[in-house]
Formats: structure tokens, sequence, C-alpha cells
């Protein structure tokens, strides 16, 4: 589905990866583990297309993603969730998470009605503007974006982080729920506390650099 492949990027010159790669096989859900300046968000963003490479490939389904300008990422059914959310405040929820459905020109709104009922709780509130939700609803609403962009493979960075533990608990279930969609996923966190229990496999990200982490219950 997605590999990276001796990745290397810089910004203003200093290096953030360095010779990275990682690979997400069709229908399985990863987690990227690293302290906060790792390189996690970069990666991300460097797979998205906001982020050129220095050198080093992405292939995404056999195409080279790192060729591919940024606002086809829809088209190939990627979705993301940024750490930082970026809603349109004064946006109505559901027009948030319209956003993507209006850049491909896709007028079919099953895919928002999938969304809806895979998390009721968003279609309680789709009036509502994003700028009067509180914080962990507001990343709900950024999944619930990613989602109906993300057909194939969803990128969802530091997903829990400043979220209630009971929302946080919210996010992980819809997560889990994926894994029967069979969609790819990459979970980026600053350590294991939600996503050991529906990763199938984790790498560590430690000063731009990858390796991949033996899973516990691999013994």
């Amino acid at each position: 589905m997605l590999t990276i492949d001796n990745a290397s990027l810089s910004i203003q010159g200093i290096p953030i990866l360095r010779d990275v790669s990682l690979a997400i096989e069709t229908g399985t859900t990863v987690g990227l583990i690293g302290r906060n300046g790792a390189g996690k968000t970069t990666m991300m963003r460097a797979v998205m297309g906001a982020l050129p490479l220095d050198k080093g490939t992405i292939q995404f389904e056999h195409q080279a993603l790192h060729k591919t300008p940024p606002h086809h990422r829809a088209e190939l059914g990627i979705g993301y969730l940024p750490e930082d959310r970026r809603l349109v405040p004064h946006f109505s929820v559901e027009d948030n998470i319209l956003v993507s459905l209006w850049a491909t020109g896709n007028a079919d709104r099953a895919r928002l009605k999938w969304v809806y009922d895979l998390m009721p709780e968003i279609g309680r509130f789709a009036d509502r503007r994003a700028m009067t939700l509180s914080g962990g609803q507001q990343k709900l609403v950024a999944l619930a974006r990613a989602l109906v962009a993300g057909s194939n493979l969803l990128l969802l960075d530091e997903p829990f982080e400043g979220v209630a533990p009971a929302l946080a608990q919210r996010l992980m279930e819809v997560i889990s729920d994926l894994r029967r969609e069979h969609l790819s996923v990459l979970i980026s966190e600053s350590d294991y506390t939600h996503s050991e229990k529906v990763v199938d496999k984790v790498y560590a990200i430690e000063r731009g650099q990858i390796s991949l982490m033996p899973r516990a219950d691999a013994a």
C-alpha cells in the first residue's frame, strides 16, 4: 500500500529525516512512536506532499507519490488528521468534513453517511460551528474529515494528544473499528499508551531515523 524507501528531508538546511524506510501493507495498522521533535509530523507531511524529499522515494499503490501534486491525495483515497486539527473555525462541522469532497468534485455523500454511522455523535452536532466545539470534539471532526477522504489510507498524527481520557477512548474505539473496513492506517504517538492493542507493527523514530520495534507479543 505505502512504501517509504531511504527518504531524507531537510528544512532550511537542517536534516529532519535521515534515510528512513517504512512499509504499510494493505489493511494493516502501523504505529510510529517517537518523542516530540523526533520527525513524526515531518514524515506525515512528506507523505501528504507538503514537504519535498531531498532524496528517496514514497510509493503508494505502485505510484510515485513523492512526484504527485499534494492536491491529488484526496483523489487517491488518502486522508490526513494533522496534529493541530486544522479545522475552519467558522465552517459548520459538516462543511469541515466535506472539504475533501469539494476539492475532488465528488458529490457522493455516501461516504459522509458512513462516517455518521461510524460516529453518531458527529451527526448530532453537524450544524454547529467548529469553533464552538471542545478540543476533543474537534479531534473527532478532524478524524471524520480524514475518513471521508481516506478510503484507502489514513495518516493520523498524534490523534490522542491533548484529548480528555473519555474522548481518547472513543477515538481509539473508532480507529479499532476501522480494522474491519480493511483500511490501511498509520498512527503517530509519543508512546504506546493508546494504540498498542490495535497496531500490527510499530516503528520507532528518533532524531529522524527509523527502526522496526519488536512486538511484546511476538515471543
